[in-house]
């Protein structure tokens, strides 16, 4: 029998949210890893704990060079135009730009 689902809810103890902060970071830091090098893909994950700490992992050697690959792809959708503050934002902020679009991009 496999684990139960964990119900998806902020966990209120300081101490187990950031003892799950850590393990979950950890499993996603492997996962990219994994994924990166079993498919030979180009990953880059950045994450910022509570507290405004930067972890991130790229399988390539610059993570600005993945986000300028990132920022340089048109999908042709309407809604993916960024105005020129944004633009300026991002081109002078490249972590922003996984904020920018973790905001903007809803997931099924």
């Amino acid at each position: 029998m496999g684990r139960g689902r964990v119900e998806l809810k902020r966990i209120e103890n300081k101490i187990n949210r950031q003892v799950t902060f850590a393990k979950r970071r950890n499993g996603l830091l492997k996962k990219a890893y994994e994924l990166s090098v079993l498919c030979d893909a180009e990953v880059a994950l950045i994450i910022f704990s509570n507290r405004g700490k930067l972890y991130e992992f790229c399988s390539s050697s610059s993570m600005l060079k993945t986000l300028e690959r990132y920022q340089k792809c048109n999908y042709g959708a309407p809604d993916t135009s960024v105005s020129t503050r944004e633009a300026l934002v991002l081109s002078t902020y490249p972590f922003a730009l996984f904020v920018y679009v973790s905001r903007n991009v809803s997931i099924p």
